[in-house]
């Protein structure tokens, strides 16, 4: 029997995550999250759920867990910037408690880090030895250098104290069960172009993204998790579609797949809004077997028909 931990266990990325590892009837799964971003729809009656704050609240009547899928932070911008001290806490304090538990239950873990470290990284594609280009002083700083801060903790609790933490960078992930106000390109996108409201594309919609279905990110952690190499030499891993779109692209295959009839329009870039992402996902390939299977318009498709879904529910 896997005993498995997973915070921020009620977002977008830990229900999909959630969902897949519950189909497993020897998997245990207590889900922690704040519901911040999370919502408590989300979690499946089969998971135990702790509403609790990683970074404030006391977690040491948890119960011995064998594994840790540490997601908790908001990924979007609109979120993560609503309360950066608190975001800063959930990554740097509460990635320490989460290791210090790790320790105590010999647990292994799997970190989401985020391409975001990264900043507005002159290479491409993004390698994991790519120190990045970033601001401490940024409207994102709190996430991009919370991340960064919570990457540190993992290495030295890896070489310093023995715990078995594999950290993963994920790039943009995007999929059914993302919150209809997730602030993020692919949801706003596809919400407005739906209801025939200009579509708002930010800068000259030159800059790149890289879009992963969200059951391709989940099958890599698993299989990160899964991993038994003695002394997992890997401390950091690219997790990401290495195709390259383009932002104003991404906009025009929305308006196709809805049959919308949304103007494009174009609002000045927000600030430190990095201008290309594309990661270098050969390690995933070499080490885990990996690779992204869904492309960026099936998931598309895939996306708007839990939507349409969605609203029918509603209506």
């Amino acid at each position: 029997m896997n005993s498995i931990l997973i915070t921020g266990g009620a977002g977008f990325l830990g229900t999909i995550l959630a969902n897949e590892l519950g189909r497993d009837p020897e998997n245990k799964i207590t889900i922690i999250d704040d519901l911040s971003s999370g919502q408590k729809t989300n979690i499946s009656s089969s998971s135990h759920f702790i509403k609790a704050d990683i970074s404030s609240d006391y977690l040491d009547d948890i119960p011995t867990h064998n594994q840790i899928y540490h997601l908790a932070c908001p990924a979007s911008p609109q979120f993560y910037q609503r309360s950066p001290l608190h975001t800063i806490n959930t990554c740097v304090t509460g990635t320490q408690k989460i290791l210090e538990k790790a320790k105590q239950w010999r647990a292994r873990v799997v970190f989401t880090s985020t391409s975001e470290i990264y900043g507005d990284s002159r290479s491409l594609p993004q390698k994991e030895s790519d120190l990045g280009e970033v601001s401490t002083i940024s409207p994102r700083a709190c996430y991009d250098e919370g991340k960064r801060l919570a990457e540190t903790l993992c290495f030295y609790y890896r070489t310093e104290q023995g715990v078995d933490v594999r950290i993963t960078r994920l790039f943009n992930t995007y999929g059914p069960s993302m919150r209809s106000d997730d602030g993020r390109v692919t949801t706003n996108f596809l919400h407005q172009a739906m209801s025939n409201k200009p579509i708002t594309v930010y800068g000259d919609g030159q800059q790149t993204r890289s879009f992963c279905y969200v059951t391709d990110t989940v099958t890599a952690l698993i299989t990160l998790m899964q991993k038994e190499m003695e002394n997992f030499q890997i401390p950091v891993i690219n997790i990401g579609n290495d195709e390259e779109t383009k932002v104003i692209t991404l906009a025009r295959m929305i308006k196709e797949i809805t049959y919308s009839s949304s103007p494009i329009l174009f609002k000045p870039l927000p600030t430190a809004d990095p201008r290309q992402r594309r990661p270098d996902i050969r390690l995933a390939r070499k080490h885990l077997g990996w690779e992204p299977k869904i492309g960026l318009y099936t998931g598309l498709a895939m996306m708007l028909l839990e939507l349409q879904k969605r609203m029918k529910r509603v209506s």
